[in-house]
């Protein structure tokens, strides 16, 4: 069985030690998303984008330092 809370604590060290890429990781799968549903559900899709944003804009990098932006 996969370790989800495992899965989701690590992904959210990796994106406090790496804002940039984080970025990138959520515009790009926005765009994926777009790309195999020919863009049926952009709006969904841009509401889930800008909700991982301001997920992320919360988080602190790792050490409990102050959030990304």
């Amino acid at each position: 069985m996969v370790d989800f809370k495992g899965l989701a604590d690590k992904a959210r060290d990796l994106a406090g030690k790496h804002p940039d890429q984080a970025d990138q990781v959520v515009e790009r799968g926005g765009d994926a998303i777009d790309a195999r549903t020919g863009g049926k559900y952009a709006d969904k899709v841009d509401v889930g984008q800008q909700k991982a944003d301001a997920f992320l804009d919360g988080q602190g990098d790792a050490t409990g330092g102050e959030p990304r932006r």
